[in-house]
């Protein structure tokens, strides 16, 4: 389902698990490994390109989406089980 929510205190990476997702969200979606079930990567390829974007943003190379977007609101989550 995705949050298009961010973090005030450190970078927040949105992946998608599939095409759909990264297609439906494009605008807050950062990185897409939907290409691993179309088998057009492997999980390896996908990996190492994922390490590769990371470093890049922790670099100030790249920017997130919910940085560019100034999407720094925080919501804390409830531990348990919720309905």
């Amino acid at each position: 389902m995705g949050t298009p929510t961010g973090n005030p205190v450190a970078p927040v990476i949105k992946v998608a698990s599939n095409n759909v997702l990264q297609n439906r969200m494009k605008d807050i979606i950062d990185f897409n490994t939907g290409s691993i079930i179309t088998g057009e990567d492997t999980i390896e390829s996908k990996g190492e390109e994922l390490l590769e974007y990371l470093i890049k943003v922790a670099s100030s190379e790249e920017v997130p989406a919910a940085v560019r977007l100034g999407q720094e609101d925080f919501i804390p989550w409830k531990r348990g089980i919720s309905l």
